[in-house]
């Protein structure tokens, strides 16, 4: 499918569904919308990623496209009215439209109006099923191992550990899969459960869902993981996820050098060794699971662009280059690891073969 990403104002730092589906997506990505970088081109800002113009408008999309999706994830999840000329114009056009928002667009009388119109879909991924119900904590009991990825915060880096896990898996040979449960990731896989958008009673139940329906036709899965236990917003999905899947193992993510939770500022981030204990005793009760890995996401320190992954097209990882950006990177990754004892790795600046090797020892 030939698709056009709407990322107005936030590209690529703020564009997590964008940069994730350039990523990891199979769509062909024929223009990104952005007001802000319009007339620079993808490569500008995200190296390794298939290239595309930056446009301002869907007027300015000159070449047939089957789909607009929506690329931005704000907080909240709330539509941005400053949108709806290029949503109108999609629908206008007969594109489909994707969206992660918590709002709606389905919902909205002018658009679904126009797709009718012009016999478009819209898509609103974040929109549960109607037959969720309360987990029986059986997933504990499937026939795969079940890897989950945990953060100190959001934005982290769990869905970007998670892909680059499974990738790497199944480079060796291990019938991998990822277990979606965000937006990004159910428009990459094309199915899943948003977990943050289902009512709370059945968010753990929805995630036990995935897992029994994954680990029939696969034996390692990597559940992408939400949120952050001690995050003063969003710690109630993180817990239904870490309940529901029952994991084997964890894969701790850390943004290096973030000291406080993104956007609550005034909330500290738990000391890191307490952090990944915090997370084995929460999840004790009902599946026990260890912290046997870090990730940590260096971006912040320089001379990692982003989307730049660290392995070459032949695979291997590129030796060190020397600068003082790779240098500081390389601390902080072994800061992390001493601090929460474990194997750790900025899996796109230096690859995720220590998580891998980790995740794997005496399980498949």
């Amino acid at each position: 499918m030939r698709v056009a990403l709407l990322v107005h104002e936030t590209f690529p730092e703020r564009a997590k569904t964008a940069v994730g589906l350039l990523r990891y997506g199979d769509d062909e990505v024929v223009a990104v919308l952005d007001r802000t970088t319009a007339g620079e081109r993808v490569r500008d800002h995200v190296p390794d990623a298939p290239d595309a113009p930056i446009v301002a408008s869907m007027a300015d999309v000159s070449e047939p496209v089957d789909a607009l999706v929506v690329g931005v994830a704000p907080i909240g999840g709330d539509f941005d009215e400053t949108w709806r000329p290029d949503i109108r114009a999609a629908l206008e056009r007969g594109c489909d439209v994707v969206a992660g928002l918590h709002s709606f667009l389905a919902d909205d009388d002018e658009f679904a109006r126009l797709a009718s119109e012009h016999g478009c879909d819209i898509r609103d991924v974040r929109r549960p099923p109607d037959d969720l119900t309360v987990a029986d904590g059986t997933a504990g009991d499937v026939d795969a191992t079940v890897v989950l990825t945990v953060g100190t915060d959001c934005s982290s880096g769990k869905m970007t550990t998670s892909y680059e896990l499974v990738r790497a898996a199944r480079e060796r040979g291990v019938d991998a899969a990822i277990v979606p449960t965000g937006q990004t990731a159910i428009m990459i896989e094309g199915w899943g459960i948003a977990v943050d958008r289902v009512v709370s009673d059945f968010a753990a139940g929805a995630v036990e869902r995935m897992v029994e329906k994954r680990a029939a036709d696969h034996d390692l899965l990597v559940v992408e993981g939400q949120g952050a236990l001690a995050h003063p917003a969003y710690s109630g999905v993180t817990t239904s996820i870490l309940h529901g899947a029952a994991p084997d193992r964890l894969v701790c993510c850390h943004a290096a050098g973030r000291e406080a939770v993104h956007g609550y500022e005034h909330v500290p981030i738990p000391p890191l060794e307490e952090y990944v204990a915090l997370y084995e005793r929460v999840a004790a009760p009902v599946s026990p699971a260890e912290v046997v890995a870090g990730a940590v996401n260096t971006a912040a320190l320089g001379g990692r662009e982003t989307g730049e992954r660290a392995a070459g097209a032949d695979g291997t990882v590129p030796e060190a280059d020397g600068t003082a950006a790779e240098a500081t990177a390389r601390a902080a990754v072994e800061e992390f690891g001493a601090t929460i004892d474990a194997p750790a790795t900025d899996p796109v600046r230096f690859g995720v073969d220590p998580i891998l090797d980790a995740v794997l020892e005496g399980h498949l």
